[in-house]
């Protein structure tokens, strides 16, 4: 199928758009802290990869990780279209995750992920939250 824009229209119409990052992952995963009455996090902390939940006093970053674009090893499926651009991009944000952990870890701060699809499992992600700030 042909797109019906020339390439560089499709490549301004394609930078107008914005991403609203994990919004909605997010919301889950603070109303599970609320619901378990963890306190102390922020967000939008300046830190090399940019944490979606930080605990300052602990010095614990958390990441809420996306099945799809983080390669969740149990949920991620290549398309089939376009497969080997997608496999370098998901295996590129591997390695930036691994690094951006590493950096963090050199700052002093304790680094934990959770795969979306795991919020599901509420008392498994507060128990290991609470190991790292306690």
């Amino acid at each position: 199928m042909t797109d019906m824009f020339s390439k560089a229209k499709r490549s301004r119409i394609m930078s107008n758009i914005r991403s609203t990052g994990n919004f909605t992952t997010e919301l889950r995963f603070i109303s599970i802290m609320r619901r378990f009455k963890i306190t102390g996090w922020r967000r939008k902390k300046k830190l090399p990869g940019k944490p979606d939940f930080v605990f300052e006093r602990a010095r614990v970053a958390v990441f809420i990780d996306g099945d799809f674009w983080h390669g969740n090893p149990q949920k991620f499926r290549v398309p089939k279209t376009n497969s080997e651009y997608w496999r370098e991009k998901i295996l590129g944000n591997r390695k930036r995750d691994q690094q951006i952990n590493r950096d963090l870890k050199v700052l002093g701060w304790r680094v934990i992920r959770f795969w979306e699809s795991n919020l599901r499992d509420e008392e498994a992600i507060i128990a290991k939250l609470k190991t790292l700030l306690l």
